[in-house]
């Protein structure tokens, strides 16, 4: 049977996240518009500097909207900044488009992603973090669609009350 447009899109984005160099977050984005690919992007450190496989990961904690600590390795820019930062260099215009993620985006990669003018995220599963994604995403009129409503955690994450 021929998967639909979202879930073809949801496939690539699979296929992209494998480039990651962060083992604790496969993650990717394909930036879409009118059915063709404008960019992708995927979890790495900036060009030309080590990558979490090559120099371990660069862990910091985190405190989320409730209350808990998480660490997250920050090492690494994240697949939607990336995909942008890829189409600018590139000198291809994303305003209109939509972006296909593996996660539902962190609040500053929502920012990113109103900022560039996106209209719709689809996403492959849901965030831990994403309730004020959420509201972002709500108030700048994008549309958020997530597929699997499961929440996605990356591979060792703790989280403390």
């Amino acid at each position: 049977m021929r998967p639909s447009w979202d879930n073809y899109f949801i496939e690539i984005v699979k296929a992209v996240a494998k480039r990651s160099t962060c083992d604790r977050g496969k993650v990717g984005c394909v930036l879409v518009k009118d059915k063709r690919i404008l960019s992708t992007g995927y979890a790495g450190a900036p060009v030309g500097l080590p990558h979490c496989d090559e120099v371990g990961h660069e862990m910091a904690v985190v405190k989320n909207d409730n209350g808990t600590e998480s660490q997250h390795c920050i090492r690494t820019c994240h697949a939607e900044v990336n995909a942008i930062a890829m189409a600018a260099r590139m000198g291809v215009p994303v305003l209109g488009a939509i972006a296909y993620v593996t996660m539902t985006p962190c609040y500053a990669c929502a920012k990113m992603l109103v900022n560039a003018g996106l209209v719709r995220v689809v996403a492959e599963q849901d965030y831990h973090a994403s309730a004020r994604t959420k509201k972002l995403f709500q108030q700048a009129g994008i549309k958020l669609e997530i597929l699997d409503k499961s929440i996605k955690k990356y591979d060792g994450q703790k989280t403390n009350a």
